[in-house]
């Protein structure tokens, strides 16, 4: 099992914390909305790759930037973590979220993404397959949500929920609603998503109750080099249902 190590950089008077762990080229993974999932499923990657797991600011481990209001911010923010780690060139790997944000950045920011992977990308227009809005629900609703078998998800969870579980969930689901009350989803990205050339995978499990599978179409029309892995019997978190994606997509990142 690697051990990574944490660090903390400043970005922009913004404390980051980044783990990480591994030898070789470097992966770069951007979490989803919550952080409960934990990043643990990238052990595997390690053994290949530098892998490295930064917390979004106002989630996980991260200080709160109350002024990131737009997902833009975060690409900003992480241009200036990336210099602060001297990262040129790189994969990545975005979920939910995370996946969405991947493909924002590399839109503008091809050059320096060697191999693109996302897990259920969030936030894409799909009028015929809409995303669940998950601000809407309660908390524990969203988490039982997040996969199709619970006791995948259940050890990671705390039997009996602490005031500092609940504070956290709350505190990154007000970072979420930030970034997504005004904007809940992105309208101009698709007409971009040609820019980026990247070879893509993008994995999505077959019965996602938060971002249908039905819009891998979407991603598909879109994108100009990408392979599309729908994983039957598995939720939004299919890494986590069905841990043989995480060695598919270390291997299309690696061949």
């Amino acid at each position: 099992m690697s051990t990574f190590a944490k660090q903390t950089l400043n970005v922009n008077g913004v404390d980051t914390v980044v783990h990480t762990a591994g030898r070789g080229e470097p992966l770069v993974l951007f979490h989803g909305a919550g952080t409960v999932d934990g990043f643990d499923f990238t052990e595997p990657w390690t053994e290949k790759f530098r892998v490295i797991v930064p917390y979004h600011p106002g989630f996980g481990e991260s200080a709160d930037d109350p002024s990131v209001d737009e997902m833009h911010d975060y690409v900003m923010h992480y241009l200036e973590l990336f210099d602060a780690l001297e990262l040129d060139t790189f994969h990545l790997v975005g979920l939910s979220m995370g996946g969405y944000l991947a493909a924002k950045f590399g839109v503008e920011h091809c050059h320096r993404i060697r191999k693109l992977a996302m897990i259920a990308p969030a936030l894409m227009l799909d009028a015929e397959h809409p995303m669940l809005d998950i601000l809407a629900l309660p908390g524990e609703k969203v988490i039982g949500a997040l996969v199709k078998n619970f006791d995948v998800l259940k050890p990671r969870l705390p039997e009996n929920p602490d005031i500092d579980f609940i504070a956290d969930r709350y505190r990154e689901t007000t970072s979420l609603a930030r970034l997504q009350w005004e904007h809940p989803n992105d309208l101009k990205l698709p007409r971009y998503l040609h820019r980026l050339k990247t070879p893509t995978l993008i994995v999505w499990g077959a019965e996602d109750a938060i971002v249908p599978a039905a819009q891998a179409a979407a991603w598909q029309r879109a994108l100009p080099d990408v392979t599309i892995d729908v994983v039957e019997d598995a939720g939004h978190l299919v890494h986590l249902e069905k841990p043989e994606v995480v060695g598919r997509i270390g291997d299309f990142l690696s061949a």
